[in-house]
């Protein structure tokens, strides 16, 4: 498989702590990646490098070969979308107008060119919000703001998609909607890499997971491979039970440890 991206002992410093420490991984065209890991281990921080955001890292991080913080900003545009975790627009922008921007990488003069409008149409079609196209961004819920975004993402006719939590405020039905959407985009050719919370979402649909736990690599390969009880406890620090869903792919059930029970003070006074 062709790598999109190359991370070579890839390292991250945010004053005296070291974010992500040595990190080496290979992305490649077609494969749609999960990143699972619990608070603070390197999620977020590896997406910013990803998406050309975070500059201040030392060791490679190359895009087709080349060093990501080598690229122009409008070349970038045209190889890459990101979409955050949140995502937030002061200005009466129509929902439709958000979408359109996702064509600015690819726009020498005016929008709304045939093309544009194209590519723009299928995108609010396809996420199932054409019909918030003249409502306030503003004034839509949650869920549908974080569709609407992802609409501008696809938009931009990436080839490589970048998401920090994609389901975040979304319904169960567009939850998995999206994730449906996210395997057919790489099925399609698009490289897709999405931070997730959600482990039986992400072994639902991934064709690989990438566990991240204290800034380094814990696990990397199929959701098989990854998600294991042993891992589970580890990187989790959860009881966890792994069993399989009636597709064949992992499905976990987990509960918190259970604490120790605290000594009791014998001590007189």
């Amino acid at each position: 498989m062709t790598a999109v991206y190359e991370l070579r002992d890839m390292r991250v410093r945010l004053g005296d702590a070291e974010i992500l420490k040595g990190i080496s991984l290979r992305f490649n065209e077609g494969e749609m990646t999960a990143i699972v890991g619990p608070n603070g281990a390197g999620k977020s921080t590896l997406m910013s490098v990803l998406s050309g955001v975070r500059e201040n890292y030392r060791g490679s991080c190359l895009l087709r070969g080349r060093e990501i913080r080598d690229w122009r900003k409008r070349e970038l545009g045209r190889q890459l979308s990101f979409i955050p975790q949140n995502v937030n627009l002061e200005f009466p922008f129509t929902a439709e107008q958000v979408v359109f921007m996702g064509r600015v990488p690819h726009c020498d003069g005016l929008f709304e060119a045939p093309h544009d409008r194209e590519v723009v149409y299928r995108a609010m079609e396809t996420t199932d919000v054409r019909q918030f196209a003249d409502r306030d961004f503003r004034a839509l819920s949650g869920g549908e703001r974080q569709r609407v975004i992802i609409a501008g993402a696809l938009a931009q006719e990436p080839k490589i998609l970048l998401l920090d939590e994609p389901t975040t405020y979304l319904d169960l039905k567009h939850q998995i909607s999206t994730y449906v959407l996210l395997e057919k985009l790489a099925r399609e050719g698009i490289s897709v890499i999405a931070v997730t919370h959600d482990l039986n979402l992400a072994a639902s649909y991934a064709d690989r997971l990438v566990a991240l736990s204290h800034g380094e690599v814990a696990a990397d390969g199929s959701p098989e491979k990854v998600l294991t009880s042993e891992l589970l406890s580890k990187v989790f620090e959860v009881d966890a039970e792994v069993r399989s869903s009636p597709s064949g792919r992992p499905w976990v059930s987990y509960q918190e440890r259970p604490k120790a029970p605290m000594r009791e003070n014998t001590a007189s006074w």
